[in-house]
């Protein structure tokens, strides 16, 4: 597989990438840490490095939830099919 080289815009700087991704889905990614620097450059006046680092905490954290999200998920899905298995009712 080879890699994709891909021009990125996040917060009106441009970034050269590599990446074995499409080039789609990594301005796709690029497009989502745009937002979401940009909102919060809207509510604070962080430097550049420490907006970044604010970004990233934030981001991390939205998607931990859902990671958690998706676990209770699967797990309640289980539990659905082993009822339905056993032939108890819902």
């Amino acid at each position: 597989m080879e890699k994709i080289r891909t021009t990125v815009r996040i917060l009106g700087k441009e970034y050269n990438m590599t990446s074995y991704d499409p080039e789609e889905y990594v301005q796709r990614v690029a497009s989502y840490v745009d937002r979401k620097m940009s909102e919060l450059s809207l509510s604070t006046r962080l430097p550049y490095a420490q907006l970044a680092v604010l970004t990233a905490l934030n981001v991390t954290d939205d998607m931990l939830k859902a990671h958690d999200e998706n676990n209770r998920l699967k797990r309640e899905l289980e539990q659905l099919r082993l009822r339905l298995e056993n032939g108890a009712p819902e």
